[in-house]
C-alpha cells in the first residue's frame, strides 16, 4: 500500500530542491551585492556647483562641501534649499544603483526586498 502524503524517498522533488539550491544562490549574491554597496559612494551637487554632497550606499551623509560665494548670512535659506537638493539627488543616485542590482536578481519584475539596501 503506497504511502499517503509526502514523495517517495521521503526527500525534495527534484524541482523543489532546485528551487531551493537556486534561492540560496540568490540569497548569497544579494548579500554580495549589499556588501559592495557599503563600499561605494556617490555625490551630487546643487546650485551649479557650489554645494556638492557624498554619500554611503548605505545612505549615510559623508561629506558636504560648499563654496564661500553660496554662505550668506543674509539668505541661509537658499543653501538649506540646496544642501536639500544636493542630498536628495545623491540619494536617488543610491536608489538608481540599489534597484538596478535587485533587478538582476528579481529579472525585472519588481517587488524586491525593500530595506535591503
Amino acid at each position: 500500500m503506497a504511502k499517503r502524503g509526502g514523495f517517495p524517498g521521503g526527500g525534495m522533488p527534484g524541482n523543489m530542491a532546485n528551487l531551493m539550491k537556486q534561492a540560496q544562490k540568490m540569497q548569497r549574491q544579494m548579500e554580495e551585492q549589499a556588501k559592495e554597496m557599503e563600499t561605494k559612494e556617490f555625490s551630487a551637487t546643487a546650485g551649479g556647483g557650489a554645494v556638492e554632497v557624498t554619500v554611503s550606499g548605505t545612505k549615510q551623509v559623508l561629506k558636504v562641501k560648499l563654496d564661500e560665494e553660496v554662505v550668506d548670512p543674509d539668505d541661509v535659506e537658499m543653501l538649506e534649499d540646496l544642501i536639500v537638493a544636493a542630498v536628495n539627488e545623491a540619494m536617488g543616485k543610491v536608489d538608481e544603483v540599489s534597484a538596478s542590482a535587485m533587478s538582476k536578481f528579481t529579472g525585472g519584475m519588481g517587488g524586491g526586498m525593500p530595506g535591503l539596501f
